[in-house]
């Protein structure tokens, strides 16, 4: 059974702080690159990222050799979709846009078998390396990791009975869209965003769940670390090769004026 431990998942239950980069490339090569840079997670994004099944499957193969646990966002919170991605693999998810606590229960329910759930069951896929695990189907559950992203004024409103839910591992603020439902399109370092996710975190905290975030910005990766979020993304692969190629071609302009 130990073939279906969550590292990820354990650590977070442990209190043990997991630092995780953004992976938007949707490439198993980058995937492998990066899985094994350091990190303890990495996410692999279908939400905002033009990656297909097939594609996550792959990178959750190329993950393998790292030291990166993948967590999946999933494109929303669909039976459908997040049966597939367990079948492929996926023991860690990401589920955006949850406003209620309705939705919070309806994400757990589609991780779990009946009669619990409404997961439904297949018997030969990657997820029980093929029919190879004894005992699966009664296990599965306890080692999957369910976090569920809170972005909205709404999601703000129902967010400490969200993070109650039985079967939710961890809530995360998703930045960029709380920014702009408060007025701050873009600007998830205004100082208002800022103040509304460090009383988030604190709300996720006393509700007895663990806080997760993403931000570019090493000081403020830092700030919320210290407040306690445990699993934290301090940048992207779209970003680290986007500021390394420009300030490359931006060198050697330099070095050459008029030519």
């Amino acid at each position: 059974m130990d073939r279906l431990l969550n590292p990820f998942k354990q650590a977070l239950k442990a209190g043990r702080l997991q630092i995780g980069l953004w992976h938007s490339l949707s490439s198993h090569l980058v995937v492998e690159i990066i899985a094994d840079s350091g990190f303890d997670w990495i996410l692999l994004d279908t939400e905002h990222a033009p990656n297909e099944l097939p594609m996550v499957h792959a990178q959750l193969q190329a993950a393998g050799g790292g030291t990166a646990h993948p967590v999946v966002r999933a494109a929303w919170n669909d039976q459908v979709i997040i049966k597939r991605l367990l079948d492929i693999g996926a023991q860690s998810l990401l589920i955006p846009y949850v406003e209620t606590e309705e939705e919070a229960k309806r994400a757990v329910m589609s991780t779990r078998y009946p009669p619990e759930g409404f997961r439904g069951v297949a018997s030969l896929t990657r997820a029980s390396r093929y029919g190879r695990i004894n005992g699966y189907y009664e296990a599965a559950q306890e080692q999957l990791c369910l976090l569920l992203q809170v972005e909205t004024k709404r999601g703000l409103e129902n967010l400490d009975s969200i993070a109650r839910v039985d079967g939710v591992d961890g809530v995360f603020i998703g930045p960029s869209d709380l920014s702009a439902a408060l007025g701050y399109l873009g600007n998830p370092a205004h100082p208002e965003v800022v103040k509304t996710i460090d009383d988030s975190i604190r709300r996720i905290k006393d509700a007895g769940s663990v806080p997760g975030i993403l931000t570019g910005d090493p000081e403020l990766a830092q700030h919320y670390i210290e407040l306690g979020c445990l699993f934290t993304a301090v940048g992207s692969d779209v970003a680290l090769l986007a500021n390394a190629a420009d300030r490359l071609a931006a060198r050697i302009r330099s070095q050459n004026p008029g030519r």
